[in-house]
């Protein structure tokens, strides 16, 4: 379930600014050679576009590091315990800053590798710059985590079929696109459902799209779980 999602965007932006505490346990970074690691609670850095984000915002967590080897190759090792409510979103964010209706396209490539035990999803997190709308593209997702809100239909959209949710978290509206199977890669039309959303369903206007986020919203990962973004990019005009 995708709570307090407006929460770890604005804790992600202040990280700088915030001392951090030993309320969080940090494990080792993988002995890859990576060209960037961090396992701090909020540690972040810009490559080539995109920002990646360590982003352990929710309560009860445990211990998370994550690495890249480049902006579009990186992945997250994460042992947070067997318990409810989302942990963290490790991501990768690309800026677009475009109405709707300003975006000739919007796509995404997407390739991982995830466990097959815990409780996350994988997802992209798309957000207008007021942060009023926050529109959930879930590819991939294990163990017992749900959407916000209540089932409105199907649809097939962006080259994918999709369970569609509707709900708020309390801060913004919250529009979830759950894919009907899971998979590990393919491509993203993200621009066609937008336009589903603002036009075919009134549920938003011309609204300028700030970030598109991808990443992983952990649960439990108890253990010591691994996942790895073999390739993510996100292209738009």
């Amino acid at each position: 379930m995708a709570v307090n999602t407006l929460s770890r965007i604005t804790k992600a932006i202040l990280a700088p600014a915030l001392a951090l505490g030993a309320t969080v346990g940090f494990a080792s970074a993988p002995a890859s050679a990576a060209v960037w690691n961090t396992c701090d609670q909020y540690g972040s850095t810009n490559l080539n576009g995109y920002t990646l984000y360590n982003n352990i915002w929710g309560s009860g967590a445990g211990s998370q590091c994550t690495w890249a080897n480049s902006a579009t190759n990186w992945g997250v090792s994460a042992n947070h315990p067997n318990t409810g409510g989302i942990k963290s979103y490790p991501n990768s964010t690309k800026a677009i800053n475009k109405s709707i209706t300003s975006l000739g396209s919007l796509t995404s490539d997407y390739n991982i590798s995830v466990p097959s035990s815990g409780a996350f999803n994988a997802s992209y997190d798309i957000w207008d710059t007021a942060h009023r709308y926050e529109i959930m593209l879930w590819v991939n997702k294990t163990g017992p985590v749900g959407a916000i809100g209540s089932w409105q239909e199907d649809v097939s959209l962006g080259g994918h079929s999709w369970g569609v949710y509707k709900g708020t978290n309390g801060s913004n509206e919250v529009f979830s696109f759950i894919r009907k199977s899971n998979s590990s890669a393919g491509t993203v039309d993200i621009l066609p459902i937008l336009k589903w959303i603002k036009d075919s369903k009134g549920w938003m206007g011309n609204e300028t799209i700030g970030d598109v986020q991808f990443g992983y919203e952990i649960t439990s990962s108890a253990g010591g779980l691994d996942f790895n973004t073999n390739n993510l990019t996100v292209s738009s005009s």
